[in-house]
Formats: structure tokens, sequence, C-alpha cells
């Protein structure tokens, strides 16, 4: 597959960018059970359709649509009882270029699966930089200090 920052965390989790329709399909044939969608409607290349193609390709849709410039606790707690509930199915988590999602999936680990944050962390530094997006910063920085 040839998603935009694709991740493979392991077996059961990916997080990417935006998936193509195509995209998706290979998703399904791969296994998936659950896509979760941290992107909103309006980002680039959002499909419009996207709750319906991925349904027909036989996988549950979770849209939580996080508005990027303003994160909010709720869409964290949301993800995390969304990821929890699910952990023992094949899930797909993007949005719209894996930033929401790396980081997201990284406090998921952290908070509620006990992992180091700087295990945690690492791979989403390798696709983007808090210290590059304050408001990100803040929300992780604030994010790690509570319980969700």
């Amino acid at each position: 597959m040839n998603i935009t920052n694709l991740t493979i965390l392991n077996d059961s989790l990916w997080t990417s960018g935006q998936p193509t329709r195509a995209e998706l399909a290979e998703i399904a044939v791969a296994g998936f059970e659950v896509v979760i969608n941290l992107a909103m409607p309006s980002s680039d290349n959002a499909l419009p359709d996207e709750a319906e193609l991925v349904q027909s390709l036989g996988m549950e849709y979770i849209p939580i649509p996080v508005v990027w410039d303003a994160p909010q606790p709720e869409d964290l707690k949301r993800f995390m009882d969304a990821m929890d509930t699910r952990h023992n199915r094949k899930i797909f988590v993007h949005c719209a270029l894996n930033y929401r999602a790396s980081a997201f999936t990284a406090l998921w680990r952290v908070l509620r699966q006990g992992w180091e944050k700087e295990k945690a962390f690492a791979v989403q530094e390798t696709i983007w930089q808090l210290e590059d997006h304050p408001t990100w910063k803040i929300f992780v920085t604030s994010a790690l200090g509570q319980t969700y």
C-alpha cells in the first residue's frame, strides 16, 4: 500500500493519512475490521462517502472529527474508548496526514496501555514534530497529565 504516511504499529494496528477508495479496499482485503477517521469531513482529499464505502467493504466505520487547530479532550476520550472496546480487532486509524492519528494513538498507548511516553511517541516523531505545532504540543502535554 502506498498510503500517505502509512505506519504499521503492529499486525492489528496501522495509522495513516487519508486513504483513497482503492486503498480502503486494500485495507479491507488486509483483514482490517475497524476504520477510525479523525479527519474533518472538509479535510483535503476527504472522501464524502467514506462511511458508506467502509461499511460496504465489511468494516466498522467510526468518525471522530478532530478540528486540527482545536483538538478537544472529549475527542481523545471518544477515541480511547473506541480503541479500548475494539482492541482485539484489526484497527486502521487515519486522518488527513497521520498527524492526529499518530498523536492520538500514542496518547492511547501511554494513557490506556501503560507504554513509556518516549516509546509511544517515537513513531509520531518520525512523521511530524509537536514543537512545530504549539496547539498540539499543549494538547498532548495536558492530556499526558490527565486521566481519561
